[in-house]
Formats: C-alpha cells, structure tokens, sequence
C-alpha cells in the first residue's frame, strides 16, 4: 500500500510512475487526494468544535452557580456535539474509502525499473549454459512421463477435473526429490530458515501481500469458514510477521517453505499450457526475505542468485530478464524473472519471480521494525520461487531425456532421488 503522505507530497511523481505501468490510476490518485483534504479539513474544523465545546462548557458551569439561565448555551452545545457526531461518521467512511482507493493501488516502480508496456520489452539481463542439442527430436515431458508411468492426466481429471495431475511411480518420486533438495540447498547454503505453515490463509493475509482485493477471482475461497487456499506460500509465510515489531538487528529475515499452491486461472488450451505447465494446484519452494530499505535491492539480488543456483546445479540452460514497467506484478517494485529451457517445448519457461515489494506489503500488513534510533519503520519485503516444480520438473524431464525414452537423473539430485535414471 502506498503512503498517503507520498501521494500527498509527491503528486507528480506518483502520477508519474503509475503511467508506466499498464492501467489508468490518475483518477484514483486526484480521488484520494480529494478525500485526503476533505479529511483534513474536517478534522481541523472537529478540534476547533471540541475546543468551543470544552470553552461553553465552562462557561455553563459558571453560570449555573450564579443562577443563571444556561438552557441557550446548552443547546448550542447539543449542536456541537451533533456536528462533532456528523464529523466522525463522515471520517469514519472517508477512511474506508481511502483504504480501499490505497488497497487497489499497485506499487510504484523502482526508478531503475526498465520503463516498458509489454513483455516484450523486458530485457534480457544474462543467460547460463547453452541450450542442450539432440540426435533425435525431443519429446515432450506429457509424452515421456506417461510412457514411463510418471504422470497421470487422465487420473488427475477423474479425481478433480482439467489441470490437475497424479505423480505415479518415479514421478512422485521425482517431485519429493526436488522439494527436498530444494529445501536442504536453501536452508544448508544460502541461510533460510524452513518453515511449515498452514495452507489456509484469513482474508487479510491476502489483502496484506496484495492479492486481495485485486486478484479475488483467482483464489480459491471457502465461504463457509471464510478461508482462502494459499496461491502461493509468499502468503502466510510474510504473514508471520503481520501486525509485528522486529528489531533491527533480526533482519534480515530469510525464510524457505514448500507448499502446494492453488489458483482458479490456469490459462487457455495450447502448447504454452499443455501438461504440468499451467496447473491449478502444483508444488513449490518459495524465498521470503523481509530486510532494511538501505538493504533491500542487494538482498534482492542474493534472492535471484539463490533460485538461480538451482538451475546451476541441475545443470539446465536459463536465462535471467528483467520486467519491464508494463509487465511487473502489481505489489512489486522491481522484478527478476528466471526462465528455464524446455527442450521438448522449444521454449523458456517461468520458473522464479524474484522482486522486491519495498514497504508496500509491510504497509498493508502493519510488519514494523524498530531502528537503533528507537523509532518504528516499515522494513522491505522480498519473495521469489526457489523454484516451481512443476516447471522445473519439465524442464528436467525435456532436458535429460534420451533417444530411448529414458531419463537420466543430474548428479545432483542423485542422492534424493537413488538412482541414475529413469527407464
């Protein structure tokens, strides 16, 4: 959530930054400063009121022991107080529409943030490894995963419906691998701490990371205890923290979780979605990182770097672009997005989305920290996939199969998983 004292002093700058994303928010930012100074108006006008108030009442007091008649006084007090009375519930529903005006705001793009109106306008920032060449035209991972009884769609569909899947065999195998060396490289290496949260969130720890009320007919809602399935563990994992004062010196604040994740939109039919690509419910590690303003964007790179040693390890081609201002999710304030080759799509696929969110979620949730200075600050929050595994899981099976249909497994993941290949 922006600051209304930002959008009150930096008119311009506001407006101008929010032109560089997709969408027209001039009207809501000349709106919420209207309310802003009607707000302030009225408030102004209630102490001078409560200020007459507290004088005639004094002098009624006086009054009333020199028997005098007071029954004027009194009733232009009555009025006063009815006026006050009329000053609060105006203010009381100039603040909701305010918070909802704030609330429907996206994030101000970083400065450094690449100014653009499409994806394909984002830069590329760099690229690892090469892609990997073939004697033999490379399946696709729905085709090698059913021929070795990895996948199963046709289950996933009978069970629950479109988008779904059923990991079998090696394939189920494979995917509790990767969560788990997942897991100990994050927690091992790059010093996060794991965490196991619920899958159900309260409305507001969406609305505190963004997505509500923005994004509510994404998720999966269950009316009845008024509880969300998680989209992603960015959710409750950031929560942990929400209506908090941390100290500075526990920052920053590293976290790792794995959960499954849920989202209604799963795309339209075609190749870009065909198999695990887009599901409705899939695996995942996230990164969370909650850390000083003056630290933030370097945190935001060791976040990046993280994700990326997965794809380093595993010994898969990627490529690393920046989003562009017309392309950067709505809470965020400057993006890395990771893409992984997919042989057998002839593709990159979106694998992490590494960003930096600034005070914007710490904001909306009431996340605080206290300086050495003993004043209280809102710190910045980061998040990235560390990674998706469903993507990750074809980008594996696309890059390592071989001309008899096999699957060798990357030597890293050896361990976890036992054995060299899958036949």
């Amino acid at each position: 959530m922006l600051d209304i004292r930002l959008i009150r002093e930096n008119t311009d700058l506001v407006k101008q930054r929010l032109a560089n994303r997709s969408g027209d928010y001039a009207s809501v930012v000349d709106e919420l400063l209207s309310i802003d100074t009607a707000r302030r108006s009225a408030e102004t006008e209630r102490q001078k009121l409560q200020g007459d108030r507290n004088r005639i009442s004094k002098d009624i007091g006086i009054a009333k022991k020199n028997g005098q008649d007071t029954s004027a006084i009194e009733s232009e007090v009555r009025g006063i107080n009815e006026r006050i009375e009329e000053i609060g519930r105006d203010a009381d529903a100039a603040d909701l529409r305010q918070r909802d005006l704030l609330l429907g705001l996206p994030n101000l793009p970083h400065e450094a943030c690449p100014v653009g109106h499409t994806a394909e306008e984002n830069p590329e920032v760099r690229v690892w490894g090469a892609k990997p060449s073939y004697d033999f035209e490379p399946k696709d991972h729905t085709i090698l995963g059913q021929a070795l009884g990895m996948l199963d769609f046709e289950a996933g569909a009978k069970i629950t419906g479109s988008a779904f899947v059923v990991y079998r065999g090696a394939g189920a195998r494979l995917e509790r691998s990767l969560i788990n060396f997942l897991l100990d490289l994050h927690t091992t290496q790059h010093g996060y701490q794991e965490v196991n949260t619920p899958h159900l969130v309260k409305a507001e720890c969406l609305v505190g990371t963004g997505q509500l009320p923005k994004f509510g007919d994404q998720v999966y809602h269950s009316p009845e205890d008024d509880l969300y399935l998680i989209p992603t563990a960015e959710v409750p994992v950031t929560n942990l923290h929400r209506d908090e004062i941390v100290k500075e010196e526990q920052l920053p604040i590293q976290y790792a979780a794995y959960t499954p994740c849920f989202r209604r939109e799963a795309g339209s039919a075609g190749l870009g979605t065909r198999g695990l690509i887009r599901m409705h419910q899939f695996d995942k590690v996230e990164l969370v990182k909650i850390t000083t303003p003056e630290a933030s964007m370097a945190e935001l790179e060791s976040l990046t770097a993280n994700a990326e040693k997965v794809l380093q390890l595993l010994g898969l081609h990627y490529r690393v672009i920046e989003l562009c201002t017309g392309d950067i999710g709505f809470g965020s304030a400057k993006t890395y997005d990771i893409e992984v080759w997919a042989p057998g799509q002839g593709t990159y696929l979106e694998v992490s989305s590494c960003s930096n969110f600034g005070d914007y979620q710490a904001r909306r949730m009431n996340l605080r920290y206290k300086g050495e200075d003993g004043k209280n600050r809102f710190p910045h929050t980061l998040n990235g996939s560390g990674t998706a595994l469903a993507r990750l899981f074809v980008a594996l099976v696309e890059t390592y199969q071989q001309a008899d249909g096999s699957i060798v497994i990357p030597e890293a993941l050896r361990g976890y998983f036992g054995s060299e290949k899958i036949l």
